[in-house]
């Protein structure tokens, strides 16, 4: 049975969003809980992460990331080196945006290592908080599949993302 594992970005995801949606869609669904959503520390973001994980055979986790939590999988990934099933990383933003609104540096170098396991990264043609051109650079540093899915914006609530079956269908495909 495959485990998999909700990672949401800065500020949680909340109710509408859909990544609480695929939450509530089968019993094998589980959010990875962090301390503090709107003041994000990578290093208990990516202590946390590993510590759920230890309880699982790794060849059975699929991590589904959006936004911030794209970019903790793969500073988790650069500093723990496990080997998973896979992972659905969803509009990662550009460090840059995210490091001016919420002023602080959250890594001391952007985690740009190729991934061990294998990726598929979802982006928009108009995600505010990342260029296509971020999303496929984030794509090929890490060895992920780009699916772009168009005009999307962040792939969250705020631009209608709520119960998302495309997400749903190419996170099945992973399997």
């Amino acid at each position: 049975m495959t485990n998999y594992f909700i990672i949401p970005g800065y500020g949680g995801s909340g109710e509408s969003h859909w990544q609480s949606w695929l939450e509530k869609s089968g019993e094998n669904f589980q959010r990875i809980v962090q301390k503090d959503w709107n003041n994000p520390n990578i290093d208990d973001w990516t202590s946390t992460l590993d510590y759920t994980l230890a309880e699982y055979e790794h060849e059975s986790v699929v991590l589904v990331a959006h936004s911030l939590g794209c970019l903790m999988v793969a500073e988790w990934a650069k500093r723990y080196n496990r080997n998973i099933k896979a992972a659905l990383l969803v509009a990662p933003p550009d460090t840059d945006l995210l490091h001016g609104k919420l002023q602080k540096k959250l890594f001391a170098e952007i985690p740009l290592s190729k991934l061990n396991f294998r990726t598929k990264l979802v982006a928009s043609t108009n995600d505010p908080w990342a260029t296509i051109e971020k999303a496929e650079f984030y794509a090929h540093s890490w060895g992920s599949e780009l699916v772009n899915i168009g005009q999307a914006g962040h792939i969250n609530d705020l631009s209608g993302h709520y119960e998302w079956k495309q997400g749903l269908e190419l996170l099945y495909s992973m399997d």
